[in-house]
């Protein structure tokens, strides 16, 4: 007498049987997220002043952040910083087609990441090792990297002295024109 158990007959599943009921959930997800771009495009359009105010925040912040990382010189850091204040209506519409064109999906993948529930940890290991294995640049010799340097450091003064004399010439006109 062979005692045969139930669950050992039924052990190996078709995947064609799921496959019709996973296609139409796949259907489903990618409707439900497309809605969800067109959600996130219609708050965007109709929350404009919003966006732009959290560009203007953020720039602020990121501006004087990296003026104070690049610029060590004090006179040098305060007329950047005057030039990034004068800039920022320029920054704001570029930002915020930017912004309308790609932060809609960008926002829709990432969400659709963390509805997934999927092994998110093997993503960061395929990064790590594509950014290791490449070297797109060799290793060069100290002699020239110091001669880069200086070249680079003479380019930055050379650009800081034509912006403050362009300053300096618009602000003369100015005050000519008033």
């Amino acid at each position: 007498m062979t005692i045969v158990r139930q669950n050992a007959l039924n052990t190996t599943v078709n995947p064609l049987v799921n496959s019709p009921e996973t296609s139409a959930e796949k259907v489903i997800e990618a409707e439900r997220m497309r809605d969800v771009l067109v959600l996130l495009q219609n708050l965007i359009n109709s929350e404009e002043a919003t966006v732009k105010l959290i560009l203007d925040c953020l720039y602020d912040v990121g501006s004087v952040n990296i003026i104070n990382k690049k610029l060590r010189m004090k006179p040098l850091n305060r007329v950047m910083k005057l030039i990034a204040r004068m800039s920022k209506p320029v920054f704001r519409t570029l930002a915020l087609n930017w912004f309308k064109k790609n932060c809609p999906q960008l926002i829709t993948n990432w969400l659709h990441t963390q509805v997934a529930f999927e092994n998110i940890q093997n993503l960061p290991e395929k990064v790590a090792v594509e950014v290791a294995e490449l070297q797109p640049y060799p290793i060069a010799p100290t002699e020239n990297l110091s001669q880069e340097i200086i070249n680079l450091r003479s380019q930055v003064k050379l650009l800081a002295g034509i912006s403050i004399i362009a300053i300096a010439i618009l602000g003369v006109t100015a005050i000519r024109l008033n």
